[in-house]
Protein backbone atom coordinates (compact mmCIF):
# COMPACT_ATOMS: atom_id res chain seq x y z
CA UNK A 1 0.00 0.00 0.00
CA UNK A 2 1.21 3.47 -1.53
CA UNK A 3 1.98 5.76 1.75
CA UNK A 4 0.21 9.18 1.84
CA UNK A 5 1.87 11.81 0.43
CA UNK A 6 2.34 14.73 2.74
CA UNK A 7 4.78 16.60 1.01
CA UNK A 8 2.57 17.93 -1.36
CA UNK A 9 0.66 21.36 -1.19
CA UNK A 10 -2.62 20.30 -0.47
CA UNK A 11 -3.89 24.01 -0.37
CA UNK A 12 -2.64 24.66 -3.58
CA UNK A 13 -3.91 21.51 -5.19
CA UNK A 14 -7.23 20.81 -6.72
CA UNK A 15 -7.60 16.91 -6.71
CA UNK A 16 -10.84 17.23 -8.50
CA UNK A 17 -8.60 18.29 -11.32
CA UNK A 18 -5.88 16.11 -10.52
CA UNK A 19 -6.52 12.89 -9.05
CA UNK A 20 -3.62 11.13 -10.26
CA UNK A 21 -2.14 12.74 -7.33
CA UNK A 22 -4.19 11.52 -4.44
CA UNK A 23 -3.05 8.35 -2.46
CA UNK A 24 -5.26 6.04 -0.36
CA UNK A 25 -3.13 5.49 2.03
CA UNK A 26 -4.61 3.73 5.79
CA UNK A 27 -7.47 5.15 7.29
CA UNK A 28 -8.27 8.76 7.51
CA UNK A 29 -4.79 9.79 6.32
CA UNK A 30 -5.15 13.17 4.62
CA UNK A 31 -8.65 13.60 5.46
CA UNK A 32 -8.21 17.25 6.77
CA UNK A 33 -5.86 18.73 3.43
CA UNK A 34 -7.10 17.16 0.24
CA UNK A 35 -9.29 19.85 -1.23
CA UNK A 36 -12.03 20.51 -2.66
CA UNK A 37 -13.25 17.69 -0.96
CA UNK A 38 -12.47 18.88 2.62
CA UNK A 39 -14.34 22.41 1.80
CA UNK A 40 -17.04 20.74 0.76
CA UNK A 41 -17.58 17.90 3.79
CA UNK A 42 -15.56 19.25 6.90
CA UNK A 43 -18.60 21.70 7.30
CA UNK A 44 -21.19 19.13 7.54
CA UNK A 45 -19.20 16.17 9.84
CA UNK A 46 -20.48 16.32 13.39
CA UNK A 47 -20.89 14.06 16.37
CA UNK A 48 -21.69 15.22 19.47
CA UNK A 49 -25.68 13.82 20.33
CA UNK A 50 -26.75 10.79 18.08
CA UNK A 51 -29.36 13.03 16.46
CA UNK A 52 -26.53 15.47 14.99
CA UNK A 53 -24.38 12.14 13.94
CA UNK A 54 -27.24 10.79 12.61
CA UNK A 55 -28.16 14.08 10.66
CA UNK A 56 -24.20 14.40 9.56
CA UNK A 57 -23.63 10.61 8.81
CA UNK A 58 -26.80 10.85 6.32
CA UNK A 59 -25.34 14.03 4.55
CA UNK A 60 -21.73 12.98 4.38
CA UNK A 61 -23.37 9.48 2.69
CA UNK A 62 -25.42 11.35 0.61
CA UNK A 63 -22.28 13.35 -0.57
CA UNK A 64 -20.64 9.81 -1.47
CA UNK A 65 -23.08 8.76 -3.06
CA UNK A 66 -23.26 12.20 -5.28
CA UNK A 67 -19.30 11.65 -5.61
CA UNK A 68 -20.18 7.78 -7.24
CA UNK A 69 -22.29 9.08 -9.31
CA UNK A 70 -20.04 11.88 -10.73
CA UNK A 71 -17.75 9.27 -11.13
CA UNK A 72 -15.17 10.91 -8.97
CA UNK A 73 -13.42 8.54 -6.62
CA UNK A 74 -10.95 10.70 -4.79
CA UNK A 75 -14.43 12.25 -3.27
CA UNK A 76 -15.93 9.07 -2.53
CA UNK A 77 -13.09 7.92 -0.62
CA UNK A 78 -12.55 11.57 1.67
CA UNK A 79 -16.38 10.98 2.23
CA UNK A 80 -15.31 7.08 3.18
CA UNK A 81 -12.92 8.91 5.20
CA UNK A 82 -14.88 11.50 7.41
CA UNK A 83 -17.88 8.76 7.88
CA UNK A 84 -14.63 6.54 9.87
CA UNK A 85 -13.32 9.60 11.39
CA UNK A 86 -17.20 10.53 12.64
CA UNK A 87 -16.42 6.81 14.47
CA UNK A 88 -12.96 7.17 15.61
CA UNK A 89 -13.07 10.65 17.17
CA UNK A 90 -16.71 10.17 18.68
CA UNK A 91 -14.83 6.37 19.80
CA UNK A 92 -12.27 8.98 21.46
CA UNK A 93 -14.90 11.02 23.30
CA UNK A 94 -16.78 7.74 24.50
CA UNK A 95 -13.73 6.98 25.98
CA UNK A 96 -11.71 10.39 27.22
CA UNK A 97 -14.55 13.09 28.44
CA UNK A 98 -12.85 16.15 26.41
CA UNK A 99 -11.85 13.70 23.70
CA UNK A 100 -7.92 14.20 25.44
CA UNK A 101 -6.75 10.15 25.92
CA UNK A 102 -3.23 11.78 27.21
CA UNK A 103 -2.27 13.92 30.34
CA UNK A 104 -0.91 17.25 29.10
CA UNK A 105 1.61 17.11 32.20
CA UNK A 106 2.97 13.37 32.50
CA UNK A 107 1.47 11.70 29.09
CA UNK A 108 -0.12 9.20 31.06
CA UNK A 109 -3.54 7.99 29.51
CA UNK A 110 -6.09 9.46 31.63
CA UNK A 111 -9.17 7.42 32.92
CA UNK A 112 -11.55 5.75 30.90
CA UNK A 113 -15.24 6.55 31.18
CA UNK A 114 -18.52 5.31 28.87
CA UNK A 115 -20.20 7.88 27.83
CA UNK A 116 -23.35 6.53 26.15
CA UNK A 117 -24.65 9.28 24.11
CA UNK A 118 -21.01 9.34 22.44
CA UNK A 119 -21.18 5.67 22.01
CA UNK A 120 -24.53 5.95 20.07
CA UNK A 121 -22.86 8.66 17.80
CA UNK A 122 -19.62 6.38 16.66
CA UNK A 123 -21.86 3.80 16.61
CA UNK A 124 -24.38 5.84 13.90
CA UNK A 125 -20.72 6.70 11.96
CA UNK A 126 -19.65 2.84 11.75
CA UNK A 127 -22.55 1.91 10.43
CA UNK A 128 -22.32 4.70 7.34
CA UNK A 129 -18.65 4.45 7.62
CA UNK A 130 -18.90 0.51 6.65
CA UNK A 131 -21.71 0.70 4.05
CA UNK A 132 -19.35 3.01 2.07
CA UNK A 133 -16.32 1.16 2.63
CA UNK A 134 -18.11 -2.16 1.55
CA UNK A 135 -19.84 -0.62 -1.79
CA UNK A 136 -19.46 -2.67 -4.25
CA UNK A 137 -18.72 0.59 -7.00
CA UNK A 138 -16.41 2.01 -4.37
CA UNK A 139 -14.14 -1.50 -4.00
CA UNK A 140 -13.38 -1.66 -7.72
CA UNK A 141 -12.86 2.49 -8.26
CA UNK A 142 -10.37 2.02 -5.47
CA UNK A 143 -8.80 -1.19 -6.97
CA UNK A 144 -8.73 1.48 -10.25
CA UNK A 145 -7.35 4.20 -8.21
CA UNK A 146 -4.33 1.99 -6.89
CA UNK A 147 -3.56 0.27 -10.13
CA UNK A 148 -3.83 3.15 -12.46
CA UNK A 149 -1.99 6.02 -10.25
CA UNK A 150 -0.49 4.17 -7.09
CA UNK A 151 0.97 1.42 -9.45
CA UNK A 152 5.09 2.46 -8.64
CA UNK A 153 4.28 1.09 -5.06
CA UNK A 154 2.85 -1.88 -6.74
CA UNK A 155 5.77 -2.55 -8.80
CA UNK A 156 8.46 -1.92 -5.91
CA UNK A 157 6.84 -4.80 -3.98
CA UNK A 158 6.66 -7.19 -6.68
CA UNK A 159 10.61 -6.71 -7.07
CA UNK A 160 11.26 -7.29 -3.59
CA UNK A 161 9.06 -10.56 -3.65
Amino acid sequence: MKEFDYSLDYKQLDLRQQPELYTVGRGEQGVLLVEPYKGEILPHWRFKTPEIASQSSEKIYEMFLNYKDEGDFVGMDMARKFLQMGYTRARRYTNHKGGRKYSKEDGAILPYQNDKIKAEAAAIFKKKWFEAKSDPDYIRMKEEHRDRYEQEEKREKQKQH
